[in-house]
């Protein structure tokens, strides 16, 4: 059947509470019109190239998208700005139906490829300057295409942008598709150094970050201007082959601003290794009771990054598919960047969660002392309540400062420890006293009446990540 273009009309309104910038939400209400055309995309390619790609794209036009993070559609409330997606159905990953280049001032010829890109079904290129007819892959009845040409004309875009975006959403959903074929082994792909290449990006294993159970994690630079961390686990590594591949694997297909980025591995004999983003303001416990301690973080600050963390656990939960469960959210697996941007690290315990009715993975129990769910210990039951609950702790040691555990204390947990002062009713007993007062005392309570309920000894008491997130 022969497709055809059409001019979509412009009654309709944008999506309220999003506001527009660089490469904005379709506006229906411009009286110029929409390019249309339809169907569906195939293939399989690795969606995490996809999104780097996009990123490049950000800097090379310098578009101000700062949307453009984790997956283009889902959570809905963070779908990328200038994109729409169908909705979401359970069975099937939505898709992106249409996409919004306008107004950003570019100049060139409509790529003739466009006629042949199916997974789009609208098209926005109003507001830029092109200087040719329409592609002859753009194919319509005479009287169609003499109707479109004139506005085509006068709102075309660049070659170089509308080519690398719309190849890049090929890229994206031939990934969704490839996603669902089991996978033995790791992902391969040109993210993979040798053990030959990871001693030379750390100098010899010359500057050490930081130490652990896990192994030990060095300063490493990439092509000489990137600078990454990279964390060498230990023969004898609780984290073993599992943990290992299970954190590869996850990070090579979810990417989110509040996820660590994985820029590589080294799967060599017995040498495991995991190169991430650096993140040069440590983790967040640090801030809170360690070393970096002498310069608190403000409340706003703090507020923030419990924020931000949420939004990162809240897409592991909805936004992923399968949705997963972190299983190990605590102090030191946040970590924050050079702007002090939140992002949630370490994923060796993560597992997918069942989509349907089933509510609960039963599973041997994993997690950190004091932010353990009680239930989940009880049950070997699994849910994501179990993430709430160990956030919860984490919006405590963020109000307080206080060590999760501390046999010296009248309660030796932190939960039953802000219960039995909250008693007194005086949040001045328990917030951090280097805040030296400086906090709204209303968002003070409105945080610990949101930690309490993320705590609760019942999961069925506790919020989800959603409420959690959107509280925030």
């Amino acid at each position: 059947m022969k497709r055809r273009l059409g001019v979509v009309p412009s009654e309709a309104t944008t999506r309220s509470g999003r506001e527009a910038t660089g490469v904005g939400l379709i506006d229906t209400a411009s009286p110029v019109p929409l390019i249309r055309h339809a169907t569906t995309t195939s293939g399989a390619l690795n969606f995490i190239y996809a999104v780097i790609a996009f990123k490049n794209i950000q800097a090379t036009y310098r578009l101000q998208k700062t949307s453009w993070q984790g997956d283009p559609c889902v959570p809905r409330y963070y779908m990328w700005t200038g994109l729409n997606c169908s909705s979401a159905v359970p069975s099937v990953p939505p898709r992106i139906i249409s996409m919004d280049l306008s107004n950003n001032h570019l100049t060139g010829r409509i790529p003739e490829f466009l006629g042949k890109m199916k997974s789009l079904t609208i098209i926005n290129l109003s507001g830029n300057n092109f200087s040719d007819s329409i592609p002859q892959t753009l194919p319509g009845d005479g009287n169609d295409k003499k109707k479109l040409l004139l506005p085509i004309l006068a709102t075309a875009a660049s070659v170089g942008l509308i080519t690398a975006v719309l190849l890049l959403i090929i890229l994206f959903y031939r990934t969704k598709r490839s996603s669902k074929d089991p996978r033995s082994s790791i992902v391969a792909n040109k993210r993979s150094f040798t053990y030959e290449e990871v001693t030379v990006m750390t100098n010899n294993f010359e500057k050490t970050l930081g130490e652990g159970g896990f192994g030990v994690v060095y300063h490493g630079n990439l092509n000489g201007n990137e600078q990454v961390a990279v964390k060498v686990l230990s023969q004898s590594s609780a984290q073993g082959y599992k943990q290992f591949k299970a954190e590869v694997d996850l990070l090579l297909r979810v990417h989110h601003i509040n996820l660590v980025s994985l820029v590589g591995y080294c799967d060599e004999g017995q040498h495991l290794v995991l190169i991430y983003e650096y993140m040069s303001n440590g983790n967040l416990k640090q801030h809170l009771s360690g070393e970096y301690a002498t310069t608190p973080l403000s409340w706003a600050n703090r507020l923030r990054i419990a924020a931000e963390t949420a939004q990162g656990l809240e897409y592991l939960h909805i936004g992923c598919k399968p949705p997963m469960i972190h299983r190990d959210i605590k102090s030191t697996n946040i970590l924050l960047d050079k702007n002090f941007q939140a992002k949630l690290g370490d994923f060796g315990l993560s597992r997918s969660f069942p989509v349907g009715s089933e509510t609960h993975v039963s599973t041997n129990v994993a997690g950190s002392p004091g932010y353990l769910d009680p239930e989940y210990y009880r049950t070997n039951w699994l849910t994501e309540k179990s993430d709430v609950f160990s956030f919860g702790v984490v919006l405590l040691e963020i109000i307080t400062s206080q060590p999760v555990i501390d046999h010296t204390r009248e309660k030796s947990h932190i939960g039953e420890w802000v219960g039995f002062r909250l008693t007194n009713g005086d949040i001045k007993n328990i917030v951090d006293p280097s805040l030296i007062g400086d906090y709204d005392s209303s968002s003070v309570w409105k945080a610990l009446e949101l930690a309490i309920s993320c705590v609760s000894p019942s999961s069925s008491g506790r919020p989800n990540m959603s409420q959690v997130a959107n509280e925030l």
